[in-house]
């Protein structure tokens, strides 16, 4: 079924559990989402894939766009709905629909696209990071005059190894060798976190020390760092909506394979 209206339609898969501050401050992740992507006249749609709530395969060509949220789960693993999303987004690259992966969103597209993803070797990184953009992306997005580098959130311990040979790498940083790739013009993982706020952020790292996944010199640390630096929230909302909506200028972009090794 195809989307016939002329009225936008996007679907969050919902890769995470609510906490309730979240919830209670942000109407949930995906109202976090919302608030960054939606724009006047769309419709947005949310499915947990943790539940198994899955969009069916006749409703697919209803959406423009599709966004994969992060997740306390491994995009390596072999649960069922991880498996069950690896099929999705299979079906959907064979579309050609738009999808925006955010941090496990980011890595199960590698997977799904025949990447290797794993724990980083180098342990979590949590905290502001600047990233570099590469020249190709800037050039692709000069209307919107970004700078070279960005301030983004991050908080992941997992990173995509090596993307396949048709994907490109169009930014980094001095942790992370894949901060952000593309995939054709209908495919872009972002391993920070556009969306989040610091005191989403702060909120996490205060879970994650209660949940015992971190220590407290990583926590001490990574507030320390979220205190200096302010992340580039409206330079984010204004790359990720230009490219869910369509706006990429693909054709003045180099693919390059990337592949990234310590």
């Amino acid at each position: 079924m195809e989307n016939m209206g002329g009225k936008k339609r996007f679907a969050v898969l919902l890769c995470a559990d609510d906490s309730e501050h979240v919830k209670k401050l942000y109407g949930g992740y995906f109202g976090v989402f919302v608030r960054m992507l939606a724009e006047e006249g769309e419709t947005w749609d949310m499915y947990k894939v943790t539940c198994g709530q899955f969009p069916d395969d006749d409703d697919l060509g209803l959406y423009d766009g599709f966004v994969i949220t992060g997740s306390c789960s491994d995009a390596y693993g072999s649960d069922t709905w991880v498996r069950d999303l690896l099929n999705l987004i299979k079906k959907l690259d064979s579309m050609k629909k738009k999808i925006l992966g955010i941090c496990f969103g980011h890595q199960i597209l590698g997977r799904a696209l025949g990447g290797e993803v794993s724990r980083s070797p180098t342990g979590w990184d949590i905290g502001v990071r600047s990233i570099t953009l590469s020249s190709s992306l800037a050039l692709s997005l000069s209307s919107l005059d970004l700078p070279s580098r960005l301030s983004i959130i991050e908080c992941h311990r997992d990173e995509i190894r090596e993307l396949p040979a048709k994907a490109e790498v169009i930014a980094w940083s001095d942790k992370t060798g894949i901060e952000m790739f593309r995939y054709g013009d209908h495919i872009m993982g972002i391993q920070g976190h556009p969306e989040y706020t610091k005191d989403i952020l702060l909120h996490l790292i205060d879970r994650l020390i209660q949940r015992d996944d971190i220590m407290d010199g990583i926590a001490m640390e990574a507030r320390e760092r979220a205190a200096l630096w302010e992340p580039d929230k409206e330079a984010w909302k204004r790359l990720c909506v230009t490219f869910l909506k369509g706006r990429f200028d693909i054709n003045r972009m180099e693919t390059k394979s990337f592949v990234w090794k310590r």
